[in-house]
C-alpha cells in the first residue's frame, strides 16, 4: 500500500529532495570550513615567515652566508615564541637542517616536498599539506633565501599540525550533520501531520464515495476543518444529497408513468372486454370514445417521453419555418375548451389580433401550449379559471398562461423545470412536461418563467424572439 501512496511519493519526492539538498549544502559548507581553516593558517605561517626575514633583513643589512646561520640560530633559541604551536627549521645551502625550534635531532628522512616546490618556485616559496611517516598530517612553508647576487644562502621552514584543526572542522562538520538531522526529523514530522491531515479526509471521501457508488446516498462526510478539503467534503456531501433526490425523483417518476400508462391502458381493455361482449349501440359509442380518448391520452405520453428521450442524447431536431405564433395559440387554446367546460373551469382566451412572426418549429412549440395549457386546467380545480394572453413587441412575442389553482409552494418553485420532479405528487403526470417544454422553447432561442403563490395560482411566460424582417 505504501508503495502506491500519496505519503510515498511525498517522502521521496520533499524529503529526498530536502536530504539531497542539506547533504550537497554540509558538504560544501564543510568544505569551506576547512579550506578557510588551512587558509588561514598558511597565512599565520606566511606573515610569520615574511616577519623573521624582514628581521633577517634588518639586522644584517642583507641575507649573507656567512651569518644566516648565527642570526636564524638565535631568532630561534631566543627570539621565537611560538614553540608551543608551530616548528621551525633553518636549512643550509645543501638543504640539511641545522636547526629546529622544538630542540631534537631533526628526522631527515622526514620528506620535505615544499623545500623542493621552494628551490623551484620562482618566488622561492613552496607550501605543503601532508601526513607525515608517524601518520600526524601537517601543513609546512618553506622559504628559500638567497643572497644579492642570487646564490642559495639557506632556507627557513615553518610546519604546523593539522591534527587539531582537523578535528575541530570534524566537531563542526558533527554539528553541521546534527543540526541538519534535525532540520530532516522537524520536516518529517510536519509533513506526516501535514500529509495525515490530507489523507484521513481523503480516505474518508474515498471511503463515501465507494458508498455513493453502491447506491447509499445518506452518507455524508464529517468535515474538520474549513479549508480546500473542507470545501471537497461539502461538495461530496452536496453530491450526495443531489443524487438522493433525483433517485427519489427518478423511483417517483417510474411509479408515476408506471400509473399513467395502466390507467388509459385499464380503461381500454376493460371497454375493450365489454365491447366484445356485446353491448348496444349508445354503449358501443361510449365504449369507443373511451378507447380513443385513452388511446390519445396513452399515445401522448409515450410521446412526451420520446421527446425526453430525444432531448437527452441531443437527437431532437427541429423543422423551423416563419410562422405566425398567435396562430398556433388559437389552435392550443381551441383544443381545451370543451375540456375546461366539461370540468366547471373557465378558460379566458384574451385574443390578440396582431401579427406575430417567429422562426421556430410548428409542431414543438404547439406541443409546448399544450402542455402549459394542460398542467394550468390540471391544478386549477372546479370554479376556477385559466387565462391566456399575449404580448407582441418589435423584437420578441410573449406567450403568458395563468391560472387560478394551487399555486407551487416556494420551496419547489426553483426545482419544477428539472426532469422527473413533480411539486404535487397527487396530480397526474410523469413530471418531465415542464423540462421538455423549457427545453424545447431554449431551443428557439427564447425563455420560460415561472411564478406562483401558493394557494393564488401560478403565472407562465413564454418568450420568443419575434422573426428577422417582422
Amino acid at each position: 500500500m505504501f508503495t502506491r501512496s500519496v505519503s510515498r511519493r511525498w517522502f521521496v519526492n520533499t524529503i529526498g529532495a530536502v536530504f539531497v539538498i542539506l547533504v550537497v549544502f554540509i558538504a560544501a559548507l564543510s568544505s569551506m570550513v576547512q579550506s578557510s581553516t588551512y587558509t588561514g593558517i598558511e597565512s599565520a605561517l606566511t606573515g610569520r615567515m615574511d616577519e623573521l626575514l624582514n628581521w633577517l633583513s634588518g639586522t644584517s643589512g642583507g641575507y649573507e652566508t656567512s651569518e644566516f646561520a648565527a642570526i636564524t640560530r638565535d631568532y630561534v633559541e631566543h627570539s621565537f615564541q611560538d614553540k608551543s604551536k608551530m616548528e621551525i627549521m633553518a636549512l643550509n645551502k645543501d638543504g640539511r637542517i641545522f636547526i629546529t625550534s622544538t630542540g631534537f635531532e631533526p628526522d631527515r628522512k622526514q620528506p620535505m616536498p615544499d623545500y623542493i616546490l621552494a628551490l623551484k618556485s620562482p618566488d622561492s616559496s613552496g607550501k605543503w599539506v601532508g601526513e607525515l611517516e608517524t601518520g600526524e598530517k601537517v601543513m609546512a612553508i618553506t622559504r628559500v633565501v638567497r643572497d644579492e647576487e642570487g646564490r642559495l644562502v639557506g632556507s627557513i621552514r615553518y610546519m604546523v599540525s593539522l591534527e587539531r584543526t582537523d578535528q575541530q572542522t570534524l566537531l563542526v562538520i558533527a554539528a553541521l550533520v546534527v543540526a541538519g538531522l534535525f532540520i530532516m526529523l522537524l520536516l518529517t514530522l510536519s509533513g506526516v501531520y501535514f500529509i495525515r491531515s490530507i489523507l484521513v479526509p481523503v480516505r474518508q471521501v474515498s471511503q463515501s464515495a465507494r458508498q455513493i457508488a453502491q447506491g447509499d446516498f445518506e452518507v455524508r462526510i464529517e468535515k474538520a476543518r474549513d479549508d480546500e478539503i473542507g470545501q471537497l467534503c461539502d461538495s461530496i456531501n452536496d453530491m450526495a444529497g443531489e443524487l438522493g433526490a433525483a433517485e427519489r425523483m427518478k423511483n417517483e417518476f417510474i411509479s408515476s408513468v408506471s400509473h399513467e400508462l395502466r390507467t388509459p391502458l385499464t380503461a381500454i381493455k376493460g371497454w375493450a372486454e365489454t365491447l366484445r361482449a356485446g353491448a348496444d349501440p349508445a354503449t358501443e359509442a361510449r365504449g369507443m370514445d373511451v378507447i380513443i380518448r385513452e388511446s390519445e391520452r396513452l399515445s401522448g405520453l409515450v410521446e412526451e417521453l420520446l421527446d425526453f428521450s430525444r432531448l437527452q442524447n441531443g437527437s431532437m431536431q427541429l423543422i423551423s419555418e416563419r410562422l405566425d405564433i398567435l396562430a398556433e395559440l388559437d389552435e392550443a387554446v381551441y383544443l381545451f375548451t370543451e375540456r375546461a367546460r366539461t370540468e366547471g373551469k373557465e378558460l379566458v382566451y384574451e385574443e390578440n389580433a396582431a401579427f406575430a412572426p417567429v422562426y421556430g418549429d410548428r409542431n414543438r412549440l404547439k406541443q409546448v401550449f399544450v402542455n402549459i395549457i394542460d398542467n394550468a386546467l390540471k391544478y386549477t380545480d372546479a370554479g376556477g379559471s385559466v387565462t391566456v394572453s399575449s404580448r407582441v413587441g418589435p423584437e420578441q412575442v410573449q406567450v403568458i398562461v395563468s391560472d387560478t389553482g394551487c399555486g407551487i409552494p416556494a420551496e419547489h418553485l426553483p426545482n419544477v423545470k428539472k426532469k422527473f420532479y413533480k411539486a404535487n405528487q397527487l396530480v397526474r403526470g410523469s413530471g418531465i412536461g415542464l423540462a421538455v417544454a423549457d427545453e424545447i422553447i431554449a431551443m428557439h432561442g427564447g425563455s420560460l418563467t415561472i411564478k406562483s403563490v401558493e394557494s393564488q395560482g401560478t403565472t407562465v411566460t413564454i418568450t420568443l424572439p419575434s422573426a428577422p424582417g417582422a
